[in-house]
């Protein structure tokens, strides 16, 4: 399984990410990895988001942000006196025993779905 947490539905490089992963999403199948993103939109955000741009990706609602800060997705931020909180895009490859294989912090949406396919690739021909 692929766990890709971002920022925010619609917003430029979320959309460029999720139509690659949406583009690759056979390939994932093929090595049986399912992709799952992962933001703090509602579920008739993700509705709107995949009917929109025609996504084929399972997304998940987490607005309370449990998800993400357990998987170190979310952080606190501070500007002078203002803190609030943001969704770090991060992707991980967890195994089908829950053991996360590859932490892949911080990534830039341009070429991230064939990125993470390589890795998982590789993760595989290694079993």
């Amino acid at each position: 399984m692929c766990s890709n947490f971002y920022p925010k539905d619609g917003t430029t490089g979320c959309t460029l990410e999720a139509k690659d992963f949406t583009a690759l999403l056979p390939r994932f199948h093929k090595l049986n990895a399912e992709v799952l993103g992962v933001s703090e939109d509602s579920s008739q955000s993700h509705c709107d988001f995949i009917a929109e741009h025609e996504l084929k990706l399972v997304l998940l609602s987490d607005p309370d942000h449990k998800v993400m800060e357990q998987y170190g997705a979310w952080v606190v931020s501070s500007f002078g006196s203002l803190t609030y909180g943001r969704a770090i895009r991060t992707t991980m490859i967890i195994d089908p025993a829950g053991i996360i294989r590859h932490y892949m912090p911080e990534v830039m949406p341009q070429g991230h779905a064939g990125r993470v396919l390589e890795k998982l690739e590789a993760l595989q021909s290694l079993q």
